[in-house]
Order: structure tokens, then sequence, then C-alpha cells
């Protein structure tokens, strides 16, 4: 889920869908046949824009069925610091799914870039290692400047992957519960 942000943050309609909410789901969600349990692991570094991330992904992680109660939180300094401890709570076996949100933005100290394609690799290798599935919202604009214009875009970019990220983890959790009954059944 590396995101870019086109030089343009002005309100033509390019900004207005990037930050127009996803629909819901008009139908009752599909139950899961056991109880799931999720992580969610967010960086400390610019924590209000992130934390609309975890809000919207709380919100809609219930409206797909897992109740935010069976979402535990964890806060970390950076981005940076995300993989290992989602590698410990994987290693746990408590969650079945782990969720990671955090901004890396260019500092002008190092290359944001390389961070963040260290820290989606990482994850990725948790998640194949563990076999937990690790999600993540942890984005890279190829802009972002500390002033107002900014700090609301990304606010509102966040929530909406909040939402998306939820959709993703409701779904592969959904799909991995199929798949471990087929396997359970010698089908495949």
């Amino acid at each position: 889920m590396n995101q870019m942000l086109s030089d343009s943050l002005s309100t033509d309609t390019t900004t207005e869908d990037a930050t127009r909410l996803p629909d819901r789901p008009t139908t009752e969600p599909e139950r899961f046949v056991k109880p799931q349990r999720v992580a969610f692991v967010q960086s400390s570094w610019h924590r209000d824009i992130v934390a609309e991330c975890r809000i919207a992904f709380l919100q809609e992680i219930e409206v797909r069925g897992i109740a935010p109660a069976h979402v535990d939180l964890f806060e970390v300094p950076g981005a940076f610091e995300i993989p290992l401890h989602a590698q410990l709570l994987a290693k746990t076996r408590r969650y079945t799914a782990i969720v990671a949100a955090g901004l890396v933005v260019d500092g002008g100290i190092y290359r944001h870039d390389f961070v963040a394609g260290t820290v989606i690799n990482a994850l990725m290798d948790v998640q194949l290692r563990t076999e937990v599935p690790v999600f993540s919202a942890v984005l890279t604009p190829q802009q972002f400047h500390e002033h107002a214009t900014h700090f609301e875009f990304f606010r509102k970019h966040f929530a909406i992957k909040g939402i998306e990220v939820a959709e993703a983890c409701a779904n592969t959790l959904h799909a991995l519960e199929r798949l471990g009954s087929q396997v359970a059944a010698g089908m495949v």
C-alpha cells in the first residue's frame, strides 16, 4: 500500500477522489467460523495523522464481523520498528492477522523511500515466515510538507486506508478460513 501523492494538492477532482470514502457493504457481513483476533501496530511519528487509519479501521472491522474488543492496539516509535513488533506478535500465535500503519516522510536526513521499502519487505517476510497475514497501511507520500493542507489531506487519506485495510483483512481471514476447511477435507 505504498501511496504516492501527485504534485498538486488543490481541490481538483483528483484530490477529491483521493479522499472520498469507499462505499460500505450493504449486505450482512459473512460470519467467521472461529473467533478472530487482530493486532494493530501503529507508529507514533505523525500520530494525529496515522490515528485516522486506526479509527477508521476499528469502525470498519466491526462492520465486517470482528468486534473492536478483539483488536489489540500497539504503538511503536516509527515505521522502522513495526516489522519486529509484528514478528514478535505473530510468533505468539494469539493473532489471526496483524495490521501495520505508519507514515514515512522525507525528512531530508535519510532516503524515506528506502525506509518505506525496507518496512514493506520486512512485513512480507514476517507473514511468509509465520503464516500470519500482515496488512500494510504504511504509506510514503512522494511529497509531504508540514502545513495544514497536507495534514488535512493525509488525515482523510489515512481514514480511507483504514477502511481499505479492514476490508482486506476481513476478506483475507474469510478466505483463509475457507482454505483451511478445504485442506482439512482433503480438497486441496
